[in-house]
């Protein structure tokens, strides 16, 4: 098991065979915690509230497409629509 030292700054480098079997980039992200007095790094995503609700419609089949084409698209669209305006229309 690689050993690391902590240099100025509270630095350490992870060793290559870590950073390969992980998959480790530079500029990737690591959310690091302790767990039981010990200090572990996982990496992250970074995830914006507006991905995280996308990715909450996707999980939910809220959504439409993969689309071939534009004619594709709009024609999904226009089915849609018509469906929101038979349910908005007032009942006589």
């Amino acid at each position: 098991m690689p050993v690391v030292k902590v240099k100025t700054k509270y630095q350490v480098t992870l060793p290559t065979s870590v950073r390969h079997r992980v998959g480790l980039k530079v500029g990737d992200l690591l959310e690091a915690k302790v767990e039981r007095g010990k200090i572990t790094l996982t990496p992250k995503g970074v995830i914006t509230p507006g991905m995280a609700e996308g990715l909450e419609d996707v999980r939910k089949g809220r959504v439409y497409g993969p689309f071939a084409s534009a004619d594709e698209l709009l024609h999904s669209l226009h089915r849609e629509a018509a469906k929101f305006r038979k349910k908005s229309r007032p009942r006589a």
